[in-house]
């Protein structure tokens, strides 16, 4: 079917952690977005070499607590998982080599996961199933199946070390505020290297950008409350969308304004959270100055357990509120479910114009309870890990540090939460809105072309498709991975 695009908003397909540009020419104190950005040294993180560090040795003996791990471990192999999950995931047929190393995996892990939530518990059991998964794998080696076993294997040791405390992830590093934990220019390289290579980052960026520009198009203030602004970078296309759109008011002033962590837990954790944001925000600051845009920053601190108070808000009568919550990869997921839900909540009360939010399709939920939920999770980050591996298909070294900012983290969360009966286990935030009055607004036509568009410049196992009149769908395959959506208090589109 031809599309028209007459209607849709600009925005700069060609990566926006590189300069920016407009129709005019500027001086040489033009503000460049690539100035902070990094420059990823692929030399480096590609090569022939790797001096990645061996398997992860194991954790106990073999004869530790008195238990034979071989002799169990083989009996917990041969018995193997009656569970159309393993069916769905590895093929019967696929019997040799590595797709029968990773079949066995996917027993052990079940295994594990039963072993620490079943009819059966027994930490002991799970102890020694993790023992033998931490010998057969490794988060910097080995196929998908098999570094993706590495990062279930360490969230699990989590759970079971800390009996499912809520930080509580093994190994230290990776924790659910992992991006504390890293080094920032691991972090900011990681990031690059994500949205350059797979379209994670851009499609729900865009797509909310899309929706905020329809939604503001004839109003002279807009105020955006972000929830995760991290570096800032969704809004470095929206900025130069609203300077140079063609049609309306002059460019009308945008505020920001950025929630940053609590001051509570110790560590820290909190200011470091307000100088980053500060940071964010004297770059867009620049940005905006640069290219002429009126713009104004702030931030909102949550309260010390996370949580998000209305009040808090500095709102100005005239301007068109917008409440932007992005909750796909890369955003961390160090915030708690209950965080989130208190800042839609808020939000409800405030009347925003619009509501943008970006989730990750973890998979169906029901009565399957850990051991089931778990499964949807290891489904769900396979074809993540599938979809990255397209993306960096000679490139092992970058997709190692993708996966060891990111995904080894959020797995480690996200196991986390559904041990403790979170958000994972109780279906989408866009139907939790729905549930306390929010309507959806309906995805336009050049949102949904600029969709396609934007996933024609990755691999075509990409798949974009509209469910529910409001909610676009990116996919793996055949396996949906993240969700973009729009809400509104009240009917302002019509």
């Amino acid at each position: 079917m031809d599309m028209s695009l007459d209607d849709t908003v600009d925005l700069d397909f060609s990566g926006y952690s590189t300069t920016t540009t407009t129709a005019t020419d500027r001086d040489d104190s033009y503000c460049k977005w690539d100035d902070w950005s990094p420059v990823v040294d692929w030399n480096t993180l590609s090569g022939d070499h790797d001096d990645f560090r061996d398997l992860i040795e194991s954790m106990m003996d073999d004869d530790s607590h008195g238990v034979n791990i071989n002799s169990t471990v083989r009996d917990v192999e041969e018995e193997g998982c009656n569970s159309a999950s393993t069916d769905t995931m590895v093929s019967d047929e696929e019997n040799n080599g590595s797709d029968f190393k990773g079949l066995r995996l996917i027993h052990l892990l079940m295994a594990a996961a039963e072993a620490l939530t079943g009819v059966n518990k027994s930490r002991d059991l799970a102890r020694v199933i993790l023992v033998r998964l931490k010998e057969l794998v490794s988060p910097t080696d080995g196929t998908n199946m098999e570094r993706l076993a590495a990062y279930f294997t360490d969230a699990l040791q989590g759970l079971l070390e800390g009996a499912g405390a809520k930080h509580m992830i093994s190994n230290g590093p990776h924790r659910d505020d992992h991006h504390h934990h890293h080094h920032q220019s691991d972090v900011l390289a990681a990031f690059q290297l994500l949205q350059d290579m797979s379209p994670f980052v851009k499609f729900g960026h865009f797509t909310a950008n899309q929706a905020i520009l329809e939604a503001v198009s004839k109003e002279r203030r807009i105020h955006i409350v972000d929830y995760d602004i991290m570096e800032g970078i969704q809004w470095a296309s929206l900025i130069q969308a609203l300077v140079s759109r063609k049609d309306g008011p002059p460019a009308p002033h945008l505020r920001i304004t950025a929630l940053s962590r609590g001051g509570g837990g110790g560590g820290g954790g909190g200011r470091r959270s307000i100088g980053t944001v500060q940071e964010t925000g004297r770059r867009l600051t620049a940005f905006a100055a640069s290219i002429g845009q009126p713009f104004s920053f702030h931030q909102c601190r949550l309260d010390s357990d996370e949580t998000f108070r209305p009040t808090a808000l500095k709102l100005v009568r005239g301007e068109a509120l917008i409440i932007n919550c992005m909750l796909h990869l890369p955003h961390f997921s160090y915030r708690a479910p209950d965080s989130v839900a208190s800042f839609l909540s808020g939000a409800k009360t405030l009347k925003p114009k619009a509501v943008t939010l970006v989730e990750e399709e973890v998979g169906p939920t029901g009565d399957g309870g850990f051991v089931g939920r778990f499964m949807d999770s290891l489904h769900h980050y396979s074809a993540v890990y599938d979809s990255l591996e397209a993306g960096f298909p000679m490139q092992g070294r970058a997709r190692a540090l993708v996966e060891r900012v990111f995904l080894g983290p959020r797995i480690s969360a996200t196991l986390g939460r559904i041990y403790r009966g979170g958000q994972e286990g109780g279906g989408r935030w866009g139907e939790w809105l729905e549930r306390v009055g929010f309507k959806g607004v309906g995805i336009s036509f050049a949102n949904h072309c600029q969709a396609k568009l934007l996933l024609g410049l990755f691999n075509d196992g990409y798949r974009v498709e509209e469910l529910a009149n409001n909610r676009l769908v990116l996919g793996w395959k055949s396996r949906p991975l993240l969700s973009a959506s729009v809400w509104s208090d009240s009917d302002f589109f019509n």
